[in-house]
């Protein structure tokens, strides 16, 4: 499935991942086959950065 192109849509997503199934980032990249600095480049645009001590995007 391809990652929401959104950048809102896409933050409800990785949030949900994240909260549900992976212990940081970088493994819900490594499973999905996605660009982490993508995610990371998107979801900045729209001010949310990655917490890595939350596992989420705030």
């Amino acid at each position: 499935m391809p990652l929401p192109k959104d950048p809102i849509i896409l933050l409800s997503y990785i949030n949900t991942q994240l909260r549900d199934n992976y212990d940081s980032l970088s493994e819900l990249c490594k499973s999905l086959s996605a660009d982490e600095q993508e995610i990371r480049k998107t979801l900045s645009a729209v001010n949310y950065e990655y917490d890595e001590k939350l596992n989420k995007f705030i």
